[in-house]
C-alpha cells in the first residue's frame, strides 16, 4: 500500500479526525473577538462586520429579479373537502403518490418493462 512520505504528509489536509477536540477550521469569515483566559468569547466590536444599506434606496434604477407585480402561483396539488354542503379546494403538499406518477411519467419505458417483467415472473410462478 502507498503511504506518503514525511515531507508530503505536512501538505495533506489537517481534518478534525486528525486533531482531538481543539481544531477549529472555520469559513474564512475570521474573527469576531478573542478567547479570555477563564474560556468565555469576548467580542471585540471593531471586528465586527456592519453592513451598510445604500441611501436612496427607492430611487434605485435597477430593479429586483423578480417583479412585484406577479400574481401568486397556484398550485396544481390541490384537495377537495366538502363543509357545509360546499365544496372547498384547497392547495396541499407534494406527496408520496404525486413524486411516483412524475416519475412514472418521465420514465414510462421502465414503467412499462418491469411491468413485463412481473407478468412474466407471475405466469412462471403459476404454471410450475
Amino acid at each position: 500500500m502507498f503511504k506518503p512520505s514525511q515531507p508530503l504528509m505536512a501538505r495533506l489536509r489537517l481534518t478534525t479526525k486528525q486533531v482531538n477536540g481543539g481544531y477549529y477550521k472555520g469559513n474564512r469569515t475570521g474573527s469576531m473577538g478573542y478567547f479570555a483566559k477563564n474560556g468565555s468569547y469576548v467580542i471585540d466590536w471593531k471586528k465586527v462586520r456592519t453592513y451598510v444599506v445604500p441611501e436612496h434606496l427607492d430611487e434605485f434604477k435597477l430593479t429586483p429579479f423578480v417583479t412585484r407585480r406577479m400574481a401568486p402561483t397556484k398550485s396544481k396539488y390541490t384537495r377537495d373537502f366538502e363543509k357545509n354542503g360546499r365544496v372547498i379546494t384547497v392547495e396541499r403538499a407534494f406527496g408520496a403518490k404525486d413524486y411516483l406518477d412524475l416519475w412514472a411519467s418521465d420514465n414510462g419505458q421502465e414503467v412499462l418493462e418491469q411491468e413485463r417483467l412481473e407478468q412474466e415472473a407471475a405466469s412462471s410462478s403459476t404454471s410450475r
